[in-house]
C-alpha cells in the first residue's frame, strides 16, 4: 500500500509541475463542448443524442491524456527505474489512482458544464453520478493496461484509439443508455440492467488490467 501511494504521489507533483496530462484533459474536452453547444445554437436536443455528446467527449478526453503516466516514464528514462525499484501491483494501482483522480475531476467539471451550455435537463442526479463513477473505473481500468501497453510504440495515438475503441465499446453503449435515462429520454426502470453491466465491467476490467499488467511491463 506504501509503494501505491508513493507512485500516486509522484505522479501528482509531476503532474503540478507540468499540466500536461490535465491541459489536455480538460482543453480537448471544453473545446469539444464549446463546439456542440454552438452548433446546436442552444436548441433542445434529444436526451439520447445529448448522452451521446457526453460519453464522446469523456471518451476521447480520456485517450488523450490517460496513456500519458506511461508515456512519460517512457520518454523521460524513468520506466527501468520504476521496474527495479516497485512491484507491478504498486505501479498498476498508482497509476490507475491518478488516471481514476483525473477523471474524476473532469466528470465533476463537464456535468454542470454539460447541462449549461447544451440546454439540458437532468431529471436524474443519483443515476447520473453512479454511471459516472461505475463508467469512469471501467475507462481508466482499460487505459491503464492499455497506456502501458502502448508506452514504447511509435504511433501511439492511433494505436491507442485503436485498441481501446473495441475493448469500450460495451461501457459507453451501456452508460449512454443509462444516460438518456438521466436527461429524460427513457423509463427509470431500465437501468437495473444496466447497473449490473457497468458493475460487472468495471470489476472485470480492473482484475484483469491487474493480473495482466505484469506480461504487458515486464515484456
Amino acid at each position: 500500500m506504501t509503494e501505491i501511494w508513493a507512485i500516486f504521489g509522484k505522479d501528482v507533483r509531476t503532474e503540478y509541475r507540468t499540466r500536461y496530462a490535465v491541459n489536455a484533459l480538460f482543453l480537448f474536452a471544453l473545446v469539444t463542448l464549446t463546439a456542440l453547444s454552438f452548433a446546436t445554437g442552444g436548441a433542445g436536443i434529444s436526451p439520447l443524442l445529448a448522452a451521446v455528446f457526453f460519453w464522446v467527449i469523456l471518451f476521447f478526453s480520456a485517450l488523450s491524456s490517460l496513456a500519458q503516466t506511461f508515456v512519460k516514464e517512457t520518454e523521460t528514462k524513468t520506466e527501468l527505474f520504476l521496474k527495479l525499484t516497485a512491484p507491478d501491483d504498486a505501479v498498476f494501482f498508482g497509476k490507475w489512482g491518478f488516471n481514476l483522480l483525473l477523471i474524476v475531476l473532469l466528470e465533476i467539471v463537464l456535468t454542470p458544464l454539460f447541462v449549461v451550455m447544451l440546454n439540458v435537463t437532468m431529471t436524474h442526479w443519483g443515476i447520473w453520478i453512479t454511471t459516472l463513477l461505475l463508467g469512469g473505473i471501467g475507462l481508466v481500468s482499460t487505459t491503464t493496461l492499455l497506456g502501458a501497453l502502448i508506452a514504447a510504440a511509435n504511433v501511439r495515438g492511433a494505436l491507442f484509439s485503436v485498441l481501446a475503441f473495441p475493448v469500450l465499446l460495451p461501457l459507453l453503449v451501456t452508460a449512454i443508455r443509462v444516460c438518456e435515462v438521466c436527461l429524460g429520454g427513457r423509463s427509470e426502470t431500465a437501468t437495473g440492467d444496466a447497473f449490473l453491466v457497468l458493475g460487472a465491467y468495471a470489476v472485470i476490467s480492473t482484475t484483469a488490467g491487474w493480473l495482466l499488467f505484469p506480461f504487458v511491463w515486464r515484456d
